[in-house]
């Protein structure tokens, strides 16, 4: 591991990204071009995701995973795609219809807003907005570059606009998502998908909680973890290490985030939407100085089982 030098100010603000500096990118994926059904705008704050803009002056550098935004048009969808690596999509705002394809059959399962699917590897999948307000999501992919998506039905493959829609699915062969259901794909989705009021809590002593999503107490994963945390008014933890990179991006409320070492110490404060990349080796902490909480959405590099010991400043 490279020799950690002092953080100045500078060194922290190279790795935020600020929401309010960047702006959604209707021309991601290529693939989508001539097709206004497909259309969706990505924001990329770590890494390119699944769009080959990679090395974007002002996205972060990807090591274990990226991140973005997506929005998604009411009445627009995304057509059945598979990738070599698992994706998550953490609902922010409205309700998506996310379909998984198996031999000419679909499951489908409706997402509301801090709900999450972690796609499985090499299974199609893709996804669509029915509802009445534009859909906002977090992507995450656990890979820091990651192979162009190799699509099953999209309008230029010569599909039925119809069946594309669908994700594939013939008339009639679409069906809901089950934990129990006689489909084995039925029962691989339920597996993967987490609801926010039914995720796994683990209430740390430092004062805030961990909702886990993906990893040890969530669903199982080998490249990343990913988790919702609480962090309510007046909490501060002291500086902590992981072995490798961790982000934090703020949904609700203003997360003050520091590193520090040798004892020279920078923080800034994050807003909503707001990102901070932590390389591995740095360490860092957090504080909530306002006066309402906040709700941080948070991705590791490894899905390993927590070693932090979180203590409160």
């Amino acid at each position: 591991m490279n020799a950690i030098t002092p953080p100045p100010v500078a060194a922290l603000r190279a790795n935020i990204v600020r929401h309010t500096d960047k702006v959604f990118d209707w021309d991601a994926f290529p693939s989508n071009r001539g097709f206004p059904e497909l259309a969706r705008a990505q924001m990329r704050y770590v890494g390119a995701g699944g769009s080959p803009k990679v090395g974007e002056v002002g996205t972060l550098a990807p090591q274990h995973f990226t991140v973005s935004l997506i929005h998604k048009p009411v009445g627009h969808y995304a057509a059945c795609h598979a990738h070599e690596i698992e994706e998550s999509f953490l609902i922010i705002n409205g309700v998506l219809t996310v379909g998984w394809e198996q031999e000419g059959e679909v499951v489908e399962v409706r997402l509301g807003p801090k709900d999450m699917i972690l796609n499985a590897r090499d299974i199609g999948h893709g996804f669509r907005n029915d509802g009445v307000e534009p859909v906002l999501m977090s992507i995450s992919v656990d890979v820091g570059k990651p192979q162009p998506p190799r699509y099953l039905y999209h309008p230029k493959l010569g599909v039925d606009p119809v069946l594309a829609r669908a994700f594939g699915a013939a008339p009639g062969h679409t069906i809901g998502m089950d934990a129990n259901g006689a489909h084995p794909l039925q029962r691989h989705m339920a597996r993967c998908v987490v609801r926010h009021a039914e995720a796994a809590r683990v209430h740390e002593d430092a004062g805030f909680e961990r909702r886990i999503y993906v990893g040890p107490g969530g669903v199982e994963s080998d490249t990343c973890r990913k988790e919702m945390w609480t962090i309510p008014p007046g909490c501060a933890v002291r500086a902590f290490t992981r072995d490798v990179e961790d982000a934090f991006m703020v949904l609700e409320g203003a997360l003050t985030v520091g590193w520090e070492e040798a004892g020279a110490r920078a923080e800034m404060e994050l807003g909503p939407r707001d990102l901070v990349l932590n390389p591995a080796g740095r360490a860092h902490w957090f504080r909530n100085a306002g006066h309402t909480p906040v709700t941080a959405w948070v991705v590791v590099g490894d899905a390993l089982p927590e070693a932090v010991r979180y203590a409160a400043a």
